[in-house]
């Protein structure tokens, strides 16, 4: 007990000081503006969602690797598990609701022991869309316990969502760690095996972060470089590289303070703001629920512990559209989801 209560108050100090850099740092000078005078030139005094499309559900923070990028500082040690209690009522919503699309992620969503029910559930409710975000190492990291699992994504049809940070194994394990690469190459030869990414309705997409403190290039054009180099290389096949700017919280804001990137890194995304970007931010059609039930209007405020701005904070009181009505929560990690192409869970916005 003592000790789960020495690693919340730890996770409170973290999310309180990430704020703190957040909403100061370099935004308490006449340098920059803040995301919310930012947009407030341009005429939006904040912004709106619309109708919700995508649940994103976290079921928890346990996860076989500990990536320096991870902003949802996962690693083997967090505990932190959604119950299948929460799992209900997400369903319940889903149904209720009818969002055509749900989206499993983590940590390693596959290492929650009732993944497997969930899913089953979620297609018995009718869901269109079934996501499941995965790391590829789970996948050969344990073969009895996890071995099965790219037969049993083919047999419910989800839709696979691999991070692979590059094509190379020395880029990909100095962001995600020693022997990843591999591990991540047999994991995605079995999924093709099976028949994601060479069978029309089974889908697998990868996940580009940058190693360092930039924004991605164009998607299409790092697309093409990824299926050229794992076709030829190993004989891989996928079906979308989606691009992901890496947001300034959790480890990557450690990273760029740690590097003294911190305050160049923030520049960067704040010339790069794109105002096209904004109806397509995932905020706008996309709800999260973290392991726990609690609201928000992204994985990014999960992370910073920035609720909805509603009443209603959990999934187990929210009925079909009683949280349109309204603002959503921003601060200056945003404009991480606005420069250049834009960046959202499923790739560039523009």
């Amino acid at each position: 007990m003592a000790q789960s209560l020495h690693a919340l108050n730890h996770k409170l100090a973290s999310t309180a000081r990430q704020l703190e850099v957040l909403e100061d740092g370099i935004f308490s000078t006449d340098s920059l503006p803040s995301f919310r005078e930012k947009i407030g030139f341009f005429g939006h005094e904040t912004l709106r969602p619309g109708e919700t499309e995508i649940l994103q559900l976290n079921v928890g923070y346990m996860c076989n690797q500990t990536c320096k990028h991870c902003h949802v500082d996962a690693g083997p040690d967090r505990k932190e598990i959604m119950t299948r209690e929460t799992m209900e009522h997400c369903i319940a919503y889903a149904k209720e609701s009818g969002v055509h699309t749900v989206d499993i992620t983590g940590g390693a969503p596959e290492m929650n022991p009732d993944f497997l029910w969930l899913v089953k559930r979620l297609k018995e409710a009718g869901v269109e869309e079934i996501i499941v975000r995965s790391n590829l190492t789970i996948l050969v990291a344990n073969e009895k316990k996890f071995g099965d699992l790219p037969e049993f994504f083919r047999e419910h049809g989800l839709r696979v969502v691999s991070s692979l940070p590059f094509y190379l194994p020395e880029k990909t394990d100095r962001q995600r760690g020693e022997g990843v690469f591999a591990k991540s190459i047999e994991a995605l030869q079995r999924l093709n095996q099976v028949g994601y990414g060479r069978e029309e309705h089974l889908i697998i997409d990868l996940v580009y972060n940058p190693s360092g403190a930039f924004l991605p290039a164009a998607q299409s054009e790092l697309e093409a470089d990824f299926k050229r180099e794992l076709k030829s290389h190993y004989d891989i096949d996928f079906n979308s590289l989606l691009t992901i700017t890496n947001l300034p919280i959790s480890r990557f804001l450690e990273f760029l303070i740690r590097t003294d990137n911190y305050e160049d890194y923030m520049d960067t995304l704040v010339t790069s703001f794109n105002l096209a970007t904004l109806d397509g931010l995932m905020c706008r059609n996309t709800l999260s629920i973290g392991w726990d039930g609690q609201l928000y209007d992204c994985d990014f405020n999960q992370m910073l512990e920035l609720n909805i701005d509603h009443p209603i904070k959990h999934i187990k009181d929210l009925m079909n559209g009683s949280i349109a009505n309204r603002n959503i929560v921003i601060n200056n990690h945003c404009y991480g989801c606005t420069a250049g192409a834009g960046s959202s869970c499923q790739g560039s916005v523009i």
